[in-house]
């Protein structure tokens, strides 16, 4: 399956988040099916997120694969960090990311862990807000590295030079 930005699948690195165990009543009992949220990222600045429902767990896993890939996003980094503060939403989910010195780490849980880690952040300080669902969260904290912005970025949609950008 290609992807948004014709990224290598060698190059894709994949993580699973979480696996759950949903059940439908029927009239003849209950029909047991698993939903797994998968993030993929190549490391430099690209990362999606994915469901994917089946009976089976490796067939739930595939289909997430493939459902990240089609939803990828490109994150703007600046020295193995993010260029600013910002506020992802989601539904009840809210995530604060901070950017954070070299030699940080990530400071995050394991969810908004597994996307930044794959994103190429090396350097980030991370905390959940309200809500602790995995779905809502993982939305969210896309949602947040989506809005994020370098002084490039912004001085080129300006019109201005860096300089004043970053002077204000």
């Amino acid at each position: 399956m290609a992807n948004k930005f014709d990224i290598p699948a060698d190059e894709l690195q994949e993580r699973l988040v979480v696996v759950n165990r949903v059940s439908k009543t029927v009239k003849g009992g209950r029909i047991a099916r698993f939903a797994a949220i998968m993030v993929v990222g190549d490391g430099n600045g690209h990362v999606g997120y994915g469901l994917g429902k089946a009976a089976e767990v490796p067939e739930a896993i595939r289909k997430g694969i493939e459902d990240a890939k089609k939803n990828m996003i490109e994150v703007s980094l600046k020295d193995g960090t993010i260029p600013h503060e910002v506020l992802g939403e989601f539904g009840a989910g809210r995530v604060l990311l901070k950017p954070a010195a070299p030699g940080t780490g990530i400071i995050a849980g394991k969810t908004v862990r597994a996307v930044v880690e794959l994103a190429g952040v090396k350097n980030i300080r991370v905390k959940s807000l309200r809500s602790n669902n995995p779905t809502n969260v993982i939305k969210a904290t896309f949602e947040g590295l989506k809005s994020l912005r370098t002084a490039e970025q912004v001085a080129k949609t300006r019109g201005i030079s860096v300089e004043q950008v970053i002077k204000g």
